[in-house]
């Protein structure tokens, strides 16, 4: 059993959880007197010395968060909090975790900003350069007067300079970037002090004014990644079975991530849990909630800090992504007596375990405040948070939603299914407000069987189009791309898609991919049942993702584990290719093929395709910046086919480069020889721009990640729009190219192979 574990420790009074807490190791005996005797709180005389213009102090409750473990080390949590229930619930949920072997946490790098803003330097350009070309000789001379802190492994470690051309509302700015690991401090005061003394010298450098000489508390070099996993059967209770309690995690992590008004509340618990670490060690949890906050904005659009996903064993997996600075030495810790137990609590951390702490509290508090308020929480009518969740699975329209969400929640039967009922009661009003007819008892009395399937997205990381022609193709997958809900229905077939606008029957559609479905149904024999597939992608449309495929799969495949159909997985490709084939006309196959099996692959068409697993001998950092501007991957295709035809001989040579190009990144990728790998996409990228699918929003998507430290970069799938990928050196620079592709207008996607 955990050391942090103590059942009932509730029940006690505060004398006896002391010296239990004491007896367990926890505190130390002058600790506990001191807790006991409160003469850790902070008295108006100290207070005085802090801040100014005092009259008095306030108190807060210090309590513990039992039952930790994280990083395989049992943990007694401080937490200084108001609010009533938080302790309770992230002891609850840190329990549950600890039954499957608790959470896992990493800091890589934590790194300060400091910013050093020159207003109207006369040439940018050059400006920018002589401050690069200077920068080792600014870095030592920064270093030169902290010597301690080198010492210890920290200091100035590098100089960014970032420009802001003349707008209407703006001068022209040059703005430097001093990278400092400041150790176990917080290090706002040794930040400032190095703007202050490089001010100069910048000013010298590129002939403008400096002015402001600060901190950044985007702390976006210092983040902290944490991750659980939950067995679905430690899930049950309250009258809810695993799967459902693991399904509504999902549903509103899903709503979270899609919806800026549930994100913010759904990180305000994340933070509820960070916060009240950060109060008890004494950090500046203002600073860290705007970091936090304006990272949760850095595609342009604010979403959610966490991820709650289903893995390929059907258990519930979470995980956070987070900037944390903070610190375990500093002037204002050692000046509050609480704060020094509360470390001492801990052990001792350094500043980089007290930030995995804190990440993987953030992570627990989620998960405790998303599980209550998808099961008793509901229950209890705190939140709606469940019925909206499935009000949006079941793909109800903005015009309807609040009644539906209202409806569901006074009937007190929170299902899709009953979502559905009411939401064709109220369109079949309003359809006939319009004078429309809508087919009556549509979803009335559905059986509450339902089946969910995954497939996987795609970025083809060398030799797209090029393999329709015969040619090589190196894809790597995109976990959890698509997921597909079956469930029986009164209707004949229908699938739903509502992020992509699709939505209808089989046998009242009329396009050729819906003829392909339909023709697959009818191949497996239930053409003529009654059923419902709800699908939500995770990935957007027409953005050269695989998306199609990742779609044509998860239906295949939840409508075979549905009806127990028995297909293999070489059956489930082959159906999704010919469904590939309506939608794309001449596909190559590789986007169906690394939906279905989920796994590295060099890919070569023909005839008689031939699939080889890729093994990457060290995992691989790649950004996948998304354009927002769509592609028709069979107008593309059409396209290169067209040429192809004009100019054959010049095609088949290019082709064959693109064949040379992909062996050479096969042998990259085997010798583990990422540079090189990055400098055979920039490659084909170029090749694809000279058979004119590239577009100048993916040139300047590439040109982009290069500036920013990407090893490599080229547009991903069909062109014309859509996405690029861009291979990183590590997380670090995945950062700088993610945060260098947000700030110019675009989503940015980190993934790991």
């Amino acid at each position: 059993m955990s050391k942090a574990r103590f059942p009932g420790f509730y029940k006690l009074s505060v004398e006896e959880r002391l010296e239990v807490i004491r007896r367990h190791g926890w505190l130390a005996d002058d600790d506990a007197k001191s807790l006991s005797a409160s003469d850790h709180v902070l008295v108006p005389e100290l207070a005085d010395k802090m801040i100014e213009n005092v009259v008095g102090v306030m108190g807060l409750p210090m309590g513990v968060g039992l039952n930790f473990v994280i990083n395989d080390r049992d943990y007694l949590i401080p937490l200084v909090v108001e609010e009533p229930s938080i302790v309770a619930a992230l002891s609850s949920a840190a329990k549950t975790f600890s039954s499957g072997g608790g959470m896992t946490a990493t800091a890589d790098e934590s790194l300060l900003i400091g910013q050093v803003q020159v207003v109207n330097p006369p040439d940018l350009e050059n400006g920018e350069l002589q401050v690069l070309a200077s920068k080792a000789e600014l870095l030592s001379k920064l270093n030169a007067l902290h010597p301690n802190m080198v010492a210890r492994g920290g200091g100035a470690h590098d100089i960014e300079v970032r420009t802001f051309p003349r707008s209407p509302d703006n001068p022209q700015m040059l703005v430097v970037h001093l990278l400092v690991d400041t150790c176990d401090a917080m290090g706002a005061n040794i930040i400032n002090t190095m703007c202050e003394e490089i001010a100069p010298d910048i000013e010298a450098l590129t002939g403008g004014r400096v002015f402001l000489r600060i901190l950044s508390n985007l702390t976006d070099r210092a983040l902290v990644r944490g991750s659980v996993t939950v067995p679905t059967d430690q899930l049950s209770g309250k009258g809810y079975t695993g799967e459902e309690v693991r399904d509504g995690i999902v549903l509103a992590s899903q709503f979270a991530s899609i919806d800026p008004y549930r994100a913010a509340t759904h990180n305000k618990g994340i933070m509820n849990g960070i916060d009240s670490v950060a109060i008890a060690t004494g950090n500046d949890w203002r600073a860290i909630e705007a970091s936090a906050h304006a990272y949760a904005s850095r595609s342009g659009r604010y979403t959610a800090l966490t991820r709650w996903h289903v893995t390929n064993n059907g258990d519930l997996r979470g995980e956070i992504e987070i900037p944390l600075k903070v610190g375990t030495q500093g002037g204002s810790l050692r000046a509050n007596a609480s704060a020094n137990i509360a470390h001492r609590m801990l052990g001792a951390p350094s500043a980089k375990e007290l930030a995995e702490v804190m990440a993987s509290v953030g992570l627990t508090q989620n998960f405790a405040a998303v599980r209550a308020l998808s099961t008793v929480g509901i229950q209890k009518g705190h939140m709606s948070l469940h019925a909206r969740s499935v009000a949006l699975s079941a793909g109800v329209p903005q015009e309807l939603f609040e009644e539906v969400v209202s409806r569901l929640i006074e009937q007190n039967d929170i299902k899709v299914e009953a979502a559905r009922v009411i939401m064709t009661e109220l369109d079949g009003d309003v359809s006939s407000a319009r004078g429309e007819s809508r087919k009556s008892g549509k979803y009335q009395s559905p059986s509450s069987g339902k089946t969910i399937a995954r497939s996987f997205g795609k970025v083809i990381l060398l030799g797209e189009h090029a393999v329709v022609y015969g040619r090589p193709a190196i894809a790597v997958p995109i976990p959890d791309a698509v997921i597909a809900e079956v469930m029986d229905s009164d209707s004949p077939p229908e699938i739903h898609v509502p992020a992509w606008d699709i939505d209808g029957q089989l046998e009242h559609t009329n396009s050729i991919w819906w003829s392909a479905v339909s023709g697959v149904f009818e191949e497996l024999g239930v053409a003529g049942k009654r059923f419902l597939v709800h699908v939500q992608p995770n990935i957007p449309a027409a953005m050269g993702l695989g998306g199609s495929a990742a779609i044509a799969v998860a239906v295949i495949r939840g409508v075979d584990q549905h009806f127990r159909l028995g297909l293999s997985d070489d059956e489930v490709n082959a159906m999704a290719f010919r469904c590939e084939k309506a939608a794309h006309g001449t596909p190559s196959g590789i986007d169906n093929t690394i939906a279905t099996f989920g796994k590295p692959l060099l890919f070569r068409s023909g005839e008689h395709p031939t699939v080889e697993a890729v093994h990457f001998e060290k995992p691989m950092k790649l950004v996948i910046g998304i354009s927002g501007q769509p592609s028709l991957t069979v107008d593309m295709v059409a396209g290169v086919r067209e040429r192809w035809r004009r100019n054959h001989s010049l095609y088949e040579q290019l082709f064959d480069n693109f064949e040379m190009v992909a062996k050479t990144g096969l042998a990259a990728i085997t010798e583990g020889d990422y540079r090189s790998l990055g400098d055979m996409m920039t490659v084909n990228h170029g090749l694809l721009n000279a058979i004119s699918v590239s577009s100048p929003e993916l040139d300047r998507m590439v040109q982009l990640a290069r500036t920013a430290g990407a090893l490599g970069a080229k547009l991903t799938g069909a062109g014309g729009g859509g996405s690029v990928v861009c291979l990183c050196e590590d997380d670090a620079h995945g950062v700088n190219v993610a945060g260098s592709l947000a700030r110019a207008g675009y989503q940015a996607l980190q993934v790991t192979v």
